[in-house]
């Protein structure tokens, strides 16, 4: 080796200088000459042949290195893993660099990669021996070659052994630490670099900034960054960097996933489960959030999904690319054959499955929903601005600022919540908040049901608070427009055209119903004309906003004024309980807007068709209703009257706070009589039947129906006396005539 020293001190000069000042600039005869001046000397067998490199990662090998002997070709991996690593020092890395990129261009300079894949380069790519050259094989396609068959199922093909494979993912990724160490990466993309990735100097930046540009980049750079995230996709280990930064999350969560041989996308699967654990770094986060983004280009960089869907794709989406569009199509395929009731799905059952997850998966963050996001930008800037993104926190931000939104915005959102509402499990948030209550509650529901199962359950003492405060959220929503509702959409199907439709036709097919169309609903289940099933919706809705005042739109929106100035003390109380309307009812006489006093006076209405949409009434005399009006089904007004019957019945006691409160209610319906008469023969009865005079109304009635009664015997008589002397006279008349 003696007689290669002083050639390898001049190589040492001339290989930094020439890095230093750019290696692409070489002619294609100094490369080559150099590449065989490595060649000969080997320093991959035996680091401590550059003597440069020995001196100048001494001390890593020291610290990092020193399990493994000294003279070992597995010394030079050994430093590259710690490549960028708080272990490596600026010298050694400067060296390090120099000679990878040398290895990088001709694969057979990596002696323990030559020893274990030569087998496999003559099997699968066709070439013999150290010295092969050849013109029809450019440099670094062999290596191509032998990554490609690298990843291969046994299924897709002749695959490599496992040691070649070993050393081939080890050389990748060590490789993607820096474009510089990827021959075909740099000189495809050295325009592109300059272009777009002029100011991303620090590593790994390079490369994820020409992924960003994916779409700007020339056709063939555009194919080598695009291959190698697809490569990617499938074996995130590649990504070093990303992996280092992720380590805590990968010891804690996904150290099963990292220690397979074969990855498959699931390392990264783990990681996006887990990006928002409080063991996550900021680096990991935005390392596995750009992998997301990048995924969203094309759904071939989504391992799983591509493996699963591919067949359906070509078949049921050709010619779309981009991922959303891509999940888009399948969705609504999906869709379309569940509501058709089709005998078999189009779309395979695999394909099914990895479909939900990425539907799932989209909903973490809005700019995983790239038409959202871009519709949105304006009003994120407006009334997001300080909010972060993931864990759904900008959508979030847009839906409690939705009434201020611009219309495209606003339009988008609408259309994202009113999917959410058909698939609560969509709803990225709702979960999130009550995923411990859906495990207690809802273990067995299924997911089109899961918010009508928490709602269900949402006053149960164990319900966790932050839980209950979010079904509350999307209830408010849900009765904003009886579109979000679907469970009250399909039962009342038939009554909103037929009560409502004047409402309907008002209002734009972009535009909410504020609660319109529930309130319309609400009036006629007063009137007792609903539908049966419609009916049990808007029972179980007006018991709920009679409890909490936000659940209808229409009175917050008419009577926030009220609200403020005589019943703020009620409506800052922490827990809802029906005392804001309950403040409102005694404060009728205050009330000077026309249409406060309207929503006060259809809640009176309402209260009398079933005292269990009237909160306070009901605790008032719950136990009266138990003792003397067990046997009478609610509803209809029923245990109303029963309650009115106890209270003129002498020889029957009720509960003083009960009897008070019911005497309260007399003397509100009564002025609601005064100001707001009896609009039809329901409201007439119903007047009539909860009025304290019930009995003496009813006397008058039934006597003055005694009267008519008998005015018409007496009128029919004389009709037929008349009728028979008038019969009497044209006979005789007849008779003479002839």
């Amino acid at each position: 080796m003696a007689k290669f020293q002083p050639l390898t001190v001049d190589a040492e000069k001339l290989e930094r200088l020439l890095f230093q000042q750019g290696l692409w600039v070489l002619s294609s005869f100094s490369l080559f000459q150099l590449q065989t001046l490595i060649q000969e000397v080997d320093p991959v067998a035996d680091y401590r042949i550059d003597r440069a490199l020995n001196e100048a990662c001494e001390s890593v090998i020291q610290t990092a290195c020193k399990h493994i002997r000294a003279g070992d070709p597995m010394i030079l991996s050994c430093l590259m893993e710690h490549l960028y690593t708080e272990k490596m020092v600026e010298d050694c890395e400067h060296r390090l660099l120099e000679l990878q990129y040398f290895i990088s261009r001709d694969w057979k300079l990596d002696s323990v990669l030559y020893r274990k894949c030569q087998g496999d380069a003559s099997r699968l790519c066709h070439t013999h021996g150290w010295n092969e050259t050849s013109e029809i094989i450019p440099p670094g396609a062999i290596f191509s070659c032998l990554y490609r068959h690298a990843y291969r199922t046994e299924e897709q093909g002749r695959r490599l052994s496992r040691e070649c494979r070993a050393e081939v993912q080890r050389i990748l990724h060590q490789r993607a630490l820096d474009v510089k160490l990827d021959p075909a990466l740099q000189d495809k993309c050295m325009i592109d670099l300059g272009k777009w990735c002029s100011e991303k100097t620090e590593t790994g930046q390079e490369l994820e900034c020409l992924q960003d540009h994916l779409d700007d980049l020339v056709t063939d750079c555009r194919d080598i960054v695009g291959n190698l995230t697809e490569l990617e996709s499938e074996d995130i280990q590649i990504e070093a960097l990303l992996m280092r930064a992720c380590e805590p999350i990968i010891q804690t969560f996904c150290h099963e996933m990292a220690d397979n041989q074969i990855d498959s996308g699931d390392l990264m699967d783990c990681l996006i489960q887990n990006k928002h654990q409080k063991e996550m770094n900021e680096k990991c986060a935005i390392g596995v959030t750009h992998f997301q983004l990048i995924q969203m280009k094309d759904f071939r960089f989504s391992y799983k999904f591509k493996m699963a869907c591919k067949e359906d794709v070509l078949k049921l989406c050709p010619n779309i690319k981009k991922k959303v569009d891509v999940v888009i199509c399948l969705s609504t395929t999906v869709r379309n054959d569940t509501l058709q009731d089709a005998k078999e799905h189009r779309v395979s059952v695999k394909c099914r499955k990895q479909l939900r997850v990425e539907e799932l998966e989209m909903t973490e963050d809005i700019r995983l929903e790239p038409d959202l996001h871009e519709a949105c930008k304006p009003d994120i800037k407006n009334y997001c601005q300080n909010v972060p993104y993931g864990n759904a926190q900008i959508i979030e931000c847009l839906k409690e600022n939705k009434k201020q939104l611009s219309s495209r915005c606003h339009q988008k959102v609408f259309k994202l919540q009113e999917t959410e509402m058909m698939d609560p499990e969509l709803d990225y948030t709702l979960m999130r908040v009550c995923k411990q209550m859906i495990k207690r509650f809802c273990p067995e529901a299924d997911a089109k049901n899961m918010l009508q199962c928490l709602k269900q359950n949402k006053n149960s003492e164990v319900m966790d608070p932050k839980c209950k405060q979010m079904i509350t959220k999307r209830q408010i929503t849900q009765n904003t427009d009886y579109r979000l509702n679907p469970v009250l959409r399909k039962a009342c199907k038939a009554d909103i055209p037929k009560f409502c439709q004047n409402i309907l036709s008002k209002a734009k097919d972009d535009s909410e119903l504020e609660g319109q169309v529930i309130s319309c609903l609400k009036l006629k289940y007063a009137d007792q004309r609903l539908s049966s099933d419609c009916e049990d919706q808007i029972r179980v809705i007006i018991e709920e906003s009679a409890l909490d005042y936000r659940l209808d739109p229409q009175l917050q929106m008419h009577c926030s004024d009220e609200i403020f100035s005589l019943c703020a003390e009620e409506a800052a109380a922490q827990e809802q309980t029906g005392q804001v309307e309950e403040c409102l009812k005694v404060n009728l006489l205050k009330i000077k807007t026309e249409m406060c006093k309207k929503e006060v006076l259809n809640m009176l209405k309402e209260s009398k068709a079933d005292i269990f949409v009237d909160p306070v009434l009901h605790t008032a005399c719950a136990l009266d209703i138990k003792h003397h009006c067990a046997a009478i089904p609610p509803g209809r007004g029923r245990q109303m009257s029963c309650l009115m019957e106890a209270l003129e019945d002498k020889r029957v006691r009720l509960q003083p706070e009960c009897k008070k409160r019911l005497n309260d209610r007399i003397e509100m319906w009564s002025f609601a009589a005064k100001v707001a008469p009896a609009e039809g023969f329901s409201d007439l009865a119903m007047q009539v039947v909860t009025s304290p005079s019930k009995n003496y109304i009813l006397s008058v009635i039934s006597a003055g129906i005694c009267v008519l009664f008998l005015i018409g015997l007496m009128c029919g008589r004389i009709t037929k006396r008349v009728t028979r002397e008038l019969k009497d006279r044209l006979s005789k008349s007849d008779m003479f005539r002839i």
